[in-house]
C-alpha cells in the first residue's frame, strides 16, 4: 500500500454484520491505528443512508470502512469528511474509467453516480469529544464486479457492468485509499476552500432547477445554488428566497 497511513493497518474480514459496526466497536475497547481499513466479502446487515440498508453480492464488490481521529475538526465541520469521501470516489472512478465518456458525478449529500445510476455510498459514523471529533468511522460501498441488481438494475451499476470487465477489488481499494489520504491530508492542511470549489464542481444539479421532494410527498422546483458548512443543501426557491435542507427534510424527486 502506498500511502503513508491511511490501509497500512487492513483488518480483512470473510463475513460481518457492519463494518462500520465492527470498526466502532474496535475503538471503543481497543486503541486503533489512524488510517486502518476495516474490509469484508459480505455483509449481512450493511448501513446506508436514512438508516436503509446497503445490500451487495458476496465477494464482487467494496465494503469497507476507514477508520480517522480528525481532532483537528470542530463538530460543526464534519460535513468535511463527507466531502473529501465523495471526492476521493469520484478520483477513484475518473482513474479506472474514462471520463470523456461516461458523466461521473457527486449526488448531495455524497452518493456518486454514473451515468445518473449509483455506484457507490458512503456513510460517516462520528464520536465527538465536547467540540472536537474524536474519531470518525468513514463506511464506503463501491460496487466493482457485481453484474445483477435485481430490481434496483434501473438504477445501480458497477465498474464491471460499465467497462465489461472483471477488476481487481484490492487494486481499486488501494486507489482508494490513496485518494482519500490525499484529500484528508489538504483538510488537515486547511485547504478547506479548495475541497469546497472541488466538491461543488463535482456535484450533480448545482446552478440548475431541479425537482424535489419532501417526507411528505410533496414536490417543489428550486435551484440548488450551494452546500453550507453544515451539509445542508441550499435551494433558491421561486421567490427568489434562499431555504436550507437538511438530508432527512429532503430527496431528489425521480
Amino acid at each position: 500500500m502506498e500511502t503513508l497511513f491511511i490501509g497500512k493497518n487492513l483488518l480483512f474480514l470473510t463475513e460481518v454484520e457492519s463494518t462500520n459496526t465492527y470498526a466502532m466497536g474496535m475503538l471503543r475497547n481497543v486503541n486503533v491505528m489512524e488510517g486502518t481499513v476495516v474490509y469484508t466479502d459480505h455483509q449481512s446487515r450493511g448501513k446506508g443512508q436514512r438508516g436503509a440498508s446497503w445490500s451487495s453480492a458476496v465477494a464482487s464488490n467494496i465494503t469497507a470502512s476507514v477508520i480517522l481521529r480528525p481532532a483537528f475538526l470542530e463538530s460543526g465541520e464534519s460535513f468535511f469528511l463527507s466531502k473529501i469521501s465523495a471526492l476521493a470516489l469520484y478520483d477513484v472512478l475518473t482513474d479506472v474509467l474514462n471520463s470523456s465518456q461516461y458523466d461521473i458525478k457527486i449526488k448531495w449529500p455524497n452518493d456518486m453516480l454514473v451515468d445518473s445510476r449509483k455506484i457507490a455510498g458512503i456513510l460517516i459514523e462520528n464520536t465527538y469529544n465536547q467540540q472536537q471529533i474524536q474519531y470518525s468511522v468513514m463506511g464506503i460501498g463501491l460496487n466493482v464486479n457485481q453484474a445483477d441488481f435485481g430490481p434496483l438494475s434501473g438504477i445501480a451499476t458497477s465498474l464491471k457492468l460499465l467497462t465489461g470487465q472483471q477488476h481487481d477489488r484490492k487494486e481499486v481499494l488501494e486507489k482508494l485509499c490513496r485518494y482519500l489520504e490525499k484529500w484528508y491530508l489538504l483538510l488537515k492542511s486547511g485547504n478547506s476552500a479548495q475541497i469546497r470549489e472541488a466538491y461543488l464542481g463535482k456535484l450533480k444539479g448545482i446552478n440548475t432547477v431541479m425537482t424535489f421532494q419532501t417526507p411528505g410527498n410533496e414536490t417543489f422546483r428550486a435551484k440548488m445554488v450551494d452546500v453550507n458548512r453544515e451539509g445542508k443543501l441550499c435551494l433558491e426557491m421561486p421567490d427568489s428566497t434562499i431555504r436550507r435542507f437538511d438530508i432527512k427534510e429532503l430527496r431528489f424527486a425521480q
